[in-house]
């Protein structure tokens, strides 16, 4: 039996260890160390994800949350007087996102534990770097994960919340190449990287193009001093889609106005790297997940609420790898903020519904 108490104490201890994203090696030593007392097999990947089995009967299912927090997320003091809400003092974010995730995980498993249920064959991947652009997930081990179908609870909400649609992704790094000069005494000797890198920006996707369809130049760094004509200049953005051919024009359109920018400037060199970060997807009453979460979630009172959600997670990047993933609420609001809060029984809820998925 899901256990309040315990995942609420499981949730402040998780909390206290300080993760931001880049600084995770305590609590994936935490999280190990956990795994490892409830008997699972678990150790850490070449890239710190936490990996964990334990052996069951029938097709395994991959439980999934992050472990890194985003800033300011050192030092948290969580305020919590016993009642359903835990809330952050106000000067740093929660963690509920996703330190809620993790301490489900847990508890379902020491709750099967205690009751002696069977189980499915449960694997657990605790990533890194979720919130710096899905990092951990990118690098995973996937030699260790057999699973096909995955639940990641990381969403807000209920777990009735379901992001039912996710955008295809698509990043790039464009480097400008020019020639510095004095830009007082011989600029005309210069090849100006930043002038150049304007001229791509304004031709790259920026901002909403539908409903379904965005683009952002997100970073651009170039130069040295103000008196020295810059030969160097960097551009990051990104594109994402619903819908995948939208995603592809944009790259396209996006390519040919570098290289039409690149044909009017040949004293420059123009490196431009584009590349898909993570697929979409958009679920189907087929869909394996689905049919594992939905009936879970209508035995148990809950309507499902599929919904799009223009951000990736692990799940996107493990639909990459061929495991079906379905992201589900933790009972977290407001996240990334210092007003970040936890829901209890909206937790409570999460872990009954995770529950009802891996006991057979």
């Amino acid at each position: 039996m899901i256990n309040r108490d315990r995942i609420v104490r499981t949730f402040l201890d998780l909390v206290a260890i300080d993760s931001p994203s880049g600084d995770e090696d305590a609590i994936a030593a935490e999280l190990e160390r956990r795994l490892r007392a409830l008997g699972l097999d678990a150790s850490q990947d070449a890239a710190g994800n936490v990996l964990a089995r334990r052996v069951g009967r029938g097709e395994p299912i991959l439980l999934s949350a992050h472990m890194d927090t985003v800033e300011p997320g050192r030092g948290i003091k969580p305020v919590w007087d016993g009642d359903d809400i835990i809330r952050s003092d106000g000067t740093t974010i929660l963690g509920a996102d996703n330190k809620a995730g993790c301490a489900v995980i847990l508890e379902v498993i020491q709750s099967a534990i205690e009751d002696g249920a069977e189980t499915r064959t449960l694997e657990v991947a605790i990533s890194r770097g979720e919130e710096v652009g899905l990092l951990g997930a990118t690098k995973m081990d996937y030699s260790r994960i057999t699973a096909r179908v995955a639940i990641v609870i990381d969403s807000g909400g209920p777990p009735s919340s379901i992001q039912g649609q996710a955008p295809y992704h698509s990043t790039y790094d464009i480097e400008v190449h020019g020639r510095s000069a004095h830009a007082g005494l011989e600029p005309e000797k210069g090849v100006p990287a930043i002038s150049i890198a304007a001229e791509i920006i304004v031709g790259l996707p920026q901002g909403r193009f539908d409903a379904e369809t965005t683009g952002n130049v997100g970073k651009v760094q170039g130069g040295l001093v103000r008196n020295a004509v810059p030969d160097y200049a960097l551009i990051q953005g990104e594109m994402r889609s619903m819908v995948e051919e939208k995603l592809e024009t944009l790259m396209t359109n996006a390519k040919k106005h570098v290289d039409e920018v690149a044909g009017a400037h040949p004293d420059a060199r123009i490196d431009a790297k584009f590349g898909q970060a993570y697929p979409g997807y958009s679920l189907t009453p087929d869909d394996p997940a689905v049919k594992l979460l939905f009936p879970v979630l209508e035995r148990l009172g809950y309507r499902p609420d599929p919904h799009p959600v223009g951000g990736g997670t692990d799940g996107n990047v493990f639909r990459g790898h061929g495991i079906a993933s379905v992201v589900i609420g933790r009972g977290g609001y407001n996240q990334h903020t210092r007003d970040e809060y936890l829901v209890i029984p909206e937790m409570l809820q999460c872990a009954a519904v995770v529950e009802g998925c891996v006991r057979l």
